[in-house]
């Protein structure tokens, strides 16, 4: 995957760069049918970056796009998630009748391992699927756009700040190349927010909204003999941020998200507690078990957040907005007024004609690279709602109040110098076996 780390001098490159794309100094290229792939009977060339579940899911869906979508290149750090993701993807693809299956094709010598085989999987494809842990986000949407790939990547699309410029600064060529790029905020293109949104101006203005994402928790994976401190890493991926950003970037990014959305802006500044309670053990990094964060807007209005990570708690995944004529609940998909009168309600169609939002948007994308059409630039939008929460988590961790301005430009870059299996790990376990946590009231920023 990635021995091009994200280094100052790069980042000083990207800033130059930004600065030539906003004033009009470096050309688009011509674009043709030519830019999106080789021709209109030929299939689309698909390259799966990261071969985990979720990579494995998201490659099954441009599969079953509608389009003529093959899968000719896949790449993970790791062999056997390359092997079990084509494995579980021949097996539904045969399994399904739709006659997919003979359009996986990836021979052994398509199959890349490792930090830096990413750039050759990229290479053989038109479009890029991009389902990593969050870590390499950057440094992969880099080098898709830089070779003139169009784009679908999982949220979040960094873990730091640092990381959040890279794609922004990458999101600003991919505009000026005009190439697709959708990220994985899927409630975008499910029907039922869709048709909120178009009628969230039933409560007037929005002057506070709520938002949780509280369950049980995901996985551990426990550390085997022999391992390096990466590999272990790299396997556990969701209990270290500079892989994952912690539970309130990896998950929480969604109702984040969709508060932006429906706000039409990012927060100024946050402020909240937080902590790491009962998932606590050496296997769970250094990330917490609950954060729960105020938002302001610049409009003054505030989000009050919840996300929590603890087995046995209560589950709760949704959105709510108050405004100045009512409410709007997502999960229900109703608006109503102060009094409980309906003002909107979706009308959800029979099970089996419910759009599936993850299959939605790679319907659109990959109909819209078919045509030729110029039509998704998600990258912006999912690099400010990956700050959202990092803006979430550096208040959660230092107690403080952060100013979005000044965490966003601060350059605070978690990753390693260098990518490597005996290479060293920005955070490492003491004596004890246990790693550095935050401490709020300690833990400093600025």
């Amino acid at each position: 995957m990635f021995n091009d780390a994200f280094n100052n001098n790069s980042r000083r490159d990207f800033v130059k760069n930004s600065s030539l794309i906003a004033g009009g100094l470096i050309a688009a290229p011509m674009l043709t049918r030519a830019n999106y792939f080789a021709g209109a009977n030929d299939a689309i060339k698909v390259a799966l970056v990261g071969c985990g579940g979720r990579g494995t899911g998201a490659a099954m869906q441009a599969l079953l796009s509608g389009q003529n979508v093959k899968l000719v290149a896949m790449c993970d750090a790791f062999a056997d998630n390359i092997e079990n993701c084509h494995k579980a993807l021949m097996t539904e693809a045969t399994s399904n009748g739709k006659g997919i299956e003979k359009n996986i094709d990836v021979p052994a010598d398509r199959r890349f391992t490792g930090f830096d085989g990413y750039k050759k999987a990229i290479a053989l494809a038109d479009v890029v699927i991009l389902t990593t842990p969050p870590g390499f986000r950057p440094i992969h949407f880099d080098e898709a756009i830089s070779q003139n790939k169009h784009v679908f990547m999982e949220k979040p699309v960094a873990t730091d700040p640092a990381g959040v410029q890279k794609v922004l600064a990458t999101a600003l060529i991919a505009k000026q190349k005009k190439l697709n790029v959708v990220v994985g905020l899927q409630r975008h293109y499910q029907t039922s927010y869709r048709e909120l949104f178009q009628n969230k101006d039933l409560i007037g203005d929005i002057t506070s909204a709520h938002a949780w994402w509280n369950n049980d928790g995901v996985w551990v994976r426990p550390r085997k003999a022999g391992q390096t401190e990466m590999e272990y890493q790299m396997r556990n991926w969701y209990y270290f941020n500079w892989l994952c950003g912690d539970h309130i970037n990896e998950q929480h990014i969604h109702n984040l998200d969709v508060i932006n959305w429906f706000k039409g802006g990012y927060p100024v500044k946050a402020q909240g507690s937080g902590g790491r309670q009962v998932r606590n053990s050496k296997e769970h990094g250094e990330i917490f078990d609950h954060h729960s964060v105020e938002y302001t807007y610049a409009d003054g209005s505030i989000l009050t957040s919840q996300c929590r990570h603890i087995p046995g708690t209560s589950s709760k995944v949704d959105e709510l907005f108050i405004g100045t004529k009512g409410k709007i609940f997502c999960n229900a998909a109703k608006i109503v007024d102060f009094k409980g009168n309906t003002l909107f309600q979706y009308a959800k169609k029979a099970k089996n004609l419910e759009k599936d939002p993850y299959q939605t948007e790679h319907e659109e994308l990959f109909a819209a690279i078919a045509k030729g059409e110029y039509k998704f630039a998600d990258a912006e939008n999912g690099a400010k709602s990956t700050m959202t929460s990092i803006l979430g988590r550096m208040a959660t961790y230092s107690g403080q109040v952060i100013d979005w301005d000044k965490a966003i430009n601060s350059g605070i870059d978690i990753h390693p110098k260098v990518y490597g299996w005996d290479a060293p790990t920005p955070t490492n376990p003491g004596p004890d076996g246990f790693y550095p946590i935050a401490v709020p009231g300690v833990t400093k920023y600025f």
